[in-house]
């Protein structure tokens, strides 16, 4: 069983999740606000050290149109730093829509009488983004 940690990555806060290839599917661990829009590298290092993944995966968001949003080089850099701080791999996959299906899945939950918060959608749409890699995987 491999091990790996999905991002949804924002300027102010970062959505994580954890999932495995066997079964292909992912859990959500957290959601970590940024300081200063810098990533909390403490508090990644530490899940990276508590899980152990064998690589990472980072949305990257586009429009509708294929294109990617104006903030998409700070996901590319995001994933860059990652690589270069923990030596393992960073793949990249789309994460058109993730947020949306998120907010459905938690307003979906049985008893849910408020709105979803915002870092429980962050994590959620993080075990989507990871889910979505470990499913094209063959």
């Amino acid at each position: 069983m491999t091990t790996l940690l999905g991002f949804d990555f924002g300027p102010r806060k970062i959505g994580i999740a954890v999932g495995q290839t066997i079964t292909r599917s992912a859990s959500p661990l957290t959601t970590l606000r940024s300081r200063d829009e810098k990533p909390d590298w403490e508090r990644i290092a530490a899940l990276i050290d508590a899980w152990k993944p064998a690589a990472l995966v980072v949305g990257l968001p586009f429009q509708m149109d294929d294109t990617e949003v104006e903030w998409s080089p700070r996901v590319h850099r995001f994933a860059r730093q990652l690589q270069g701080r923990f030596g393992l791999s960073v793949h990249l996959v789309d994460e058109r829509l993730t947020s949306i299906e998120a907010r459905r899945q938690l307003s979906e939950r049985p008893g849910r009488s408020k709105p979803p918060t915002l870092e429980a959608v962050d994590a959620v749409a993080a075990a989507l983004i990871l889910e979505t890699w470990l499913c094209e995987q063959d």
